[in-house]
């Protein structure tokens, strides 16, 4: 596995400058398969999260669901900063994209995008976000996310990865399927179910 593994890597190193914007709801594992992704394609990491404003924040906090008047900005300063790193390496990012529109707006701005949509079990994801300490997005936000959520369609340039394994295996899954779109770009939708 680990030989394959490498291999992957390689290939998936050797394919040029995008944007993988890894998307799904709050607790979905976007922060630690997205910093691991891009340690292992050797990329930099955008962690979308990083730039929500204050009252965004404040309001998620409070378990208060954004509106797309919070979250266009918000959109639009991922996809700037992700735009200008793109253009010179590979670049994972971390973003919700919970809607078609919001994912339409990523790929209006950036040259070239692909979707890695993280899902699993509502309760397994509910567990997560319960352990985990110090994030702003809690409990509260996951049903308001989930019924948010405009899974990618198959016009999508999109992968579905399903996320109940450990971080390492998600990863590996996550460059295999890339690599599988890569090689088969006629159809890039892959879906895995929860």
């Amino acid at each position: 596995m680990w030989v394959n593994l490498a291999h992957d890597q390689r290939m998936l190193k050797d394919q040029g400058q995008e944007a993988i914007v890894i998307m799904g709801v709050c607790g979905s594992g976007k922060s630690c398969v997205g910093r691991s992704l891009a340690s292992a394609l050797g990329c930099d990491f955008l962690e979308g999260d990083s730039l929500h404003l204050p009252q965004s924040i404040e309001m998620m906090s409070r378990g208060e669901a954004l509106g797309d008047a919070q979250r266009m900005p918000w959109l639009d300063a991922i996809a700037e900063r992700a735009e200008a790193r793109r253009r010179f390496n590979r670049v994972v990012v971390t973003c919700s994209a919970l809607k078609r529109a919001y994912r339409d707006r990523l790929r209006e701005k950036i040259g070239k995008i692909v979707f890695v949509h993280l899902s699993a079990p509502p309760a397994v994801i509910s567990q997560r976000i319960r352990a985990r300490r110090g994030h702003f997005a809690t409990s509260a936000l996951l049903e308001s996310q989930l019924r948010t959520l405009e899974r990618p369609e198959k016009d999508e340039r999109a992968i579905e990865v399903l996320v109940v394994e450990d971080r390492q295996a998600v990863t590996h899954r996550v460059i295999q399927l890339l690599l599988n779109q890569v090689n088969q770009p006629s159809n890039g939708e892959h879906h895995e179910t929860p």
